[in-house]
């Protein structure tokens, strides 16, 4: 038996989430689902997009899953065209997807995990923007979230790949928001901090992660600025010194 739907902040919104499938993006999914939003779920993991969808249905919340490869870029476009001819509009992008690449020198990184992480971590959320960067402009209040890391300013030895990635997103983001700067969209960047994932668990193995906070943990302070009353636009929000 399901809860019935509640009236909320982000009723009546429809809200994309990319690498939905776990961790943070999971998390996100289902707090946004709370909030009365609409959600798009997309991941390359069916069964974990499932699970979400049932987590989702069970709280009274609605979604709609979308099993892809961000890395197939004519997918995400297929994917602007199907949210244009359902709702016309899109109100919200959480960009989380993202691959940790190759923890390796620089001379040894392959060339495949090189392309690979760029085309996940950068060319990917490329083609999201062009996708969907008018639908969210139609949106009465849309609201981008691109989910980056300090990796792309502190730039440590052995993390070139992930860094160059991050940093190609920031900049990438950041000229997109000052385009739309009199717009009514607001977009914005978020270093999570050290996050209890499989993504950290795979850079920091050695790590204990009962001293990290939850993915749902992070995934509340995301919520607001997803929000129409959400007004930062062109910042990088760094939940680990917030």
């Amino acid at each position: 038996m399901t809860n019935k739907p509640k009236k909320g902040p982000l009723s009546g919104r429809v809200t994309l989430v990319t690498g939905a499938s776990r961790g943070i993006g999971y998390a996100a999914a289902i707090e946004l689902a709370k909030a009365g939003s609409h959600i798009i779920a997309t991941a390359r993991t069916q069964g974990g997009l499932e699970d979400l969808d049932d987590a989702i249905r069970a709280i009274g919340g609605e979604a709609t899953i979308v099993p892809m490869d961000l890395r197939h870029p004519d997918g995400v476009d297929q994917l602007g065209k199907a949210v244009y001819d359902r709702w016309g509009r899109l109100d919200g992008l959480l960009a989380n997807a993202g691959l940790l690449g190759e923890i390796a020198p620089v001379p040894h990184i392959s060339p495949k995990k090189f392309d690979e992480t760029i085309a996940v971590n950068v060319t990917a959320n490329f083609r999201l923007i062009r996708s969907f960067d008018q639908l969210l402009r139609d949106a009465p209040s849309g609201r981008a979230v691109f989910m980056s890391s300090s990796s792309a300013q502190s730039r440590k030895a052995f993390w070139g790949v992930y860094a160059a990635s991050k940093s190609a997103l920031d900049a990438m983001v950041q000229s997109w928001a000052e385009e739309t700067e009199i717009t009514n969209l607001r977009v914005n960047l978020v270093y999570p901090g050290p996050v209890r994932t499989q993504m950290r668990a795979k850079a920091m193995p050695g790590e204990d992660p009962e001293t990290l906070p939850k993915p749902s943990d992070i995934a509340k302070r995301i919520v607001p600025l997803l929000a129409p009353e959400c007004q930062s636009h062109g910042e990088i929000v760094n939940l680990n010194k917030a």
